[in-house]
């Protein structure tokens, strides 16, 4: 317990019974995770063989084995530490057979997926212009986040058409990876639980075996996570989750944040610990982080605090133009370098991918050194998945998605047509198409391909008596690239773009070698599924003496001294979508996230917008970002500037954003210019409404008077503590029992009396 703070040493000693342990920003959670496993085995002697902790990336679970290592030394290596798809991975290798699979079963990515929809859109004859591929694909994958099998998916929305399509294209998907032998991400969870929910010996050998389960980011968790949990943990009641509902941002994923909110609904004995000392972020950034986030309605109560001082105020910057705002971002780097920041110690952050373009521009121009984490997967290139192809082809030959891209890569003759031929032999017979190429003779119309695919059976035949000969993973990888001509071809060409190939395989390579090395016993398969597993951020690497440039998602578990977060206007930020969409919990989703990318900073934030920005190939004046205006203008460093801007916004569209110049509590003081219109309750235009004002009708006689218990549909209960009669409409200040003092129009804000 050495080094932990009290709250950190309560959620430790606790052993027995279900504990949540709300972990803000900065908190340290990892730190009480694996002092918590040490905790466990060196005071309460728990065999390591029974503690469980799951993470969502292959960093956080190696970070948090090795810190289990130092603290702990031997029998740390019993503890298992996994990713809920590496866990899952590891139970289907044992137990696949159950449900019909071969052990050697391969894991679909989503180029895989796409081209296995593909196929089947046009064996159902459905036309992918009218229904895309990603449509059948999202709703394939929200229905195995539910834990909807095709019929299941087809009883709850038998009166939608096109759902009744997507069930029917779900169907033969489902079949069509049967017969390859082939999971996709989604199925490694989805197969799991069908495991545990068919099989109750094998659910209950893994409930002894994991009797002390943590599971961390625990508000990143969605429907089928949590189903694998309660089962797992339904024996022991040993769960303790760790996590953060306001840094819940992943909903576009299937995160349901509920999950959390609900954890003492689920388990009314829990006990609740909350981590708010916060060891990154000085203290105005925490505070203009805590000023942020309060507006929230759907979230716990928690205030991050730290002992640091306070620190620079936030810095706020208005420019004319994106452009120009790019510049001071550059500039200002310049400046921090002069005065021996370092490159790596800087983060630009963003909404969207889109914005890094003109900043990309003016650090060139700078020669500041950058780098850009825009999510594409080092194994995503297209030479790495052309080579690993070959390779699981090798370790599945049932897996057709695998087959179909090599079969003419390096080009060997081998057509689409005579493709498509094959695939429907093999169909019709019920076999692979690996199968099917091994008597190309009995194939209809394939003429003088025959030939050719006999040799390419014959190629694939001498790479898999390597693997039966028991030749490294290496040297087989090495006979791939030269006996298929894979990398002659590249040396060939000779041009920027293949030499750049080249080195992507020969860093394929590297990582090929470092396995070998890390895994004396490893085997292909073991590879492949380690592969398949690398999430992108996996792959961030803010060590290399760069600037990063990434979005706020990617942003989500790291830190930086100097943080800058750009675009802060709605309609970027907050987005378009989330200002006009009818879930409530959008715009708190996007509040979620800006409050991630405030407590990303350890020294000093800066926050930018421009007056007008280019979007969608037209010139948009779009409002200063509410979340900046919700910022006291005692943290920020030039609250002038901001509030010379919301003054100009008001005189061109009084009521458009009324709502993003509020501060709970009254926050701007008795002589705030902007308080007559401050948190009305009024939703902004999400378009711009310069000369336009919205029409506020008065309401008539209140129900209510000052004094009284009222309800409003987002904020939840309060009592009116003053009810003004203005020139429009009456003012009616509540102080809500759950978010403190709202300032609002009677009309808009629909308060009932309770």
């Amino acid at each position: 317990m050495d080094g932990l703070n009290n709250m950190q040493s309560t959620a430790c000693a606790h052993v027995d019974g279900p504990l949540l342990i709300l972990a803000g920003a900065g908190s340290g959670k990892t730190r009480v995770i694996t002092h918590r496993i040490a905790y466990l085995m060196e005071h309460e002697g728990i065999n390591p063989y029974h503690i469980l902790a799951i993470t969502f990336t292959n960093k956080a679970a190696n970070e948090m084995r090795e810190r289990v290592n130092r603290i702990v030394g031997k029998g740390a290596e019993q503890v298992w530490v996994s990713t809920f798809h590496s866990l899952c991975v590891r139970i289907l290798m044992r137990f696949a057979d159950r449900l019909g699979y071969g052990k050697n079963f391969t894991i679909y990515d989503t180029a895989d997926q796409k081209n296995a929809i593909k196929n089947i859109l046009k064996e159902l004859q459905i036309d992918p212009k009218q229904y895309p591929e990603k449509m059948f694909m999202a709703e394939i994958s929200r229905a195995k986040e539910q834990y909807l099998s095709p019929d299941g998916f087809e009883r709850r929305y038998a009166a939608d058409y096109v759902k009744m399509k997507a069930a029917e294209v779900y169907r033969a998907y489902v079949k069509r990876l049967k017969t390859c032998n082939a999971f996709d991400f989604d199925d490694l969870i989805y197969k799991t639980v069908e495991l545990f929910e068919h099989y109750p010996d094998i659910l209950e050998y893994y409930q002894d075996r994991f009797r002390y389960i943590m599971v961390d980011e625990y508000q990143d968790t969605n429907h089928i996570q949590f189903l694998l949990v309660k089962m797992l943990a339904k024996k022991y009641r040993n769960l303790c989750v760790v996590g953060d509902d306001d840094q819940s941002i992943y909903k576009f994923r299937g995160a349901n944040i509920t999950n959390i909110l609900n954890f003492e609904k689920e388990y009314p004995d829990a006990m609740v610990v909350k981590l708010e000392q916060n060891y990154r972020s000085c203290g105005n950034i925490l505070e203009a982080a805590n000023a942020v986030i309060c507006h929230n309605a759907g979230r716990k109560d928690k205030k991050l605090w730290t002992e640091k001082e306070k620190g620079e105020k936030v810095s706020y910057t208005l420019s004319e133009s994106e452009y120009e705002e790019a510049e001071q971002i550059a500039s200002e780097i310049a400046k921090l370098v002069r005065q021996e920041a370092e490159y790596r110690e800087i983060a630009v952050l963003y909404r969207t991918h889109a914005q890094s373009r003109v900043l990309e521009e003016k650090l060139v121009s700078w020669n500041i050194p950058y780098k850009i984490y825009s999510g594409t997967n080092f194994y995503d290139r297209l030479e790495i998945k052309d080579v690993m192809a070959y390779m699981k082809l090798l370790y599945n030959p049932e897996d057709n998605a695998a087959l179909r891209r090599i079969i003419n890569v390096p080009k060997r003759g081998i057509g689409d047509a005579s493709i498509d031929k094959i695939a429907a032999f093999a169909n019709q017979q019920e076999i692979s198409m690996l199968a099917a190429m091994r008597r190309p003779e009995n194939i209809p119309g394939l003429g003088r391909t025959a030939a050719k695919i006999s040799d390419f059976i014959q190629l694939l035949d001498s790479f898999r008596k390597i693997l039966k000969e028991g030749e490294s993973i290496s040297f087989l990888y090495d006979r791939i690239l030269e006996d298929t001509g894979y990398e002659e071809e590249l040396i060939n060409e000779h041009s920027d773009e293949s030499m750049t190939r080249l080195e992507n395989l020969d860093e394929f390579r590297n990582r090929i070698i470092q396995f070998e090395e890390e895994r004396e016993n490893g085997n292909l398969g073991e590879f492949l599924q380690e592969i398949a597993l690398v999430s992108e951020a996996d792959a961030i690497n803010t060590e290399d003496g760069v600037v990063s440039l990434m979005t706020l998602h990617s942003a989500k578990g790291l830190e930086f001294p100097y943080v800058f977060i750009c675009g802060m206007e709605d309609r970027i930020f907050p987005s378009a979508q989330a200002l006009n969409s009818e879930d409530e919990d959008a715009l708190e989703e996007e509040r979620r996230l800006c409050y991630v990318g405030i407590t990303r900073a350890m020294k000093k934030l800066y926050l930018s917008s421009a007056k007008c920005r280019m979007m969608h190939g037209s010139h948009n004046l779009n409002p200063v970002s509410r979340f900046v205006t919700e910022i006291p203008p005692m943290l920020l460093s030039d609250a002038g500037e901001l509030g010379r801007m919301k003054k100009r916004q008001q005189e061109s569209m009084p009521f458009a954003t009324s709502q993003s110049y509020g501060l709970k509590g009254g926050g701007y003081g008795q002589n705030n210019p902007y308080k007559k219109h401050a948190s009305y309750g009024i939703t902004p235009s999400t378009k711009p409404a310069f000369g336009k004002e919205f029409v506020v009708n008065r309401e008539i006689n209140p129900e209510y008077g000052e004094g009284d218990r009222v309800r409003h549909i987002k904020f939840g209960d309060g009592t009116v503590t003053q009810l003004v009669q203005g020139g429009r409409d009456y003012e009616v200040t509540v102080n809500f029992d759950r978010c403190g003092v709202k300032k609002m129009f009677a009309s808009f804000a629909k308060l009932k009396k309770i």
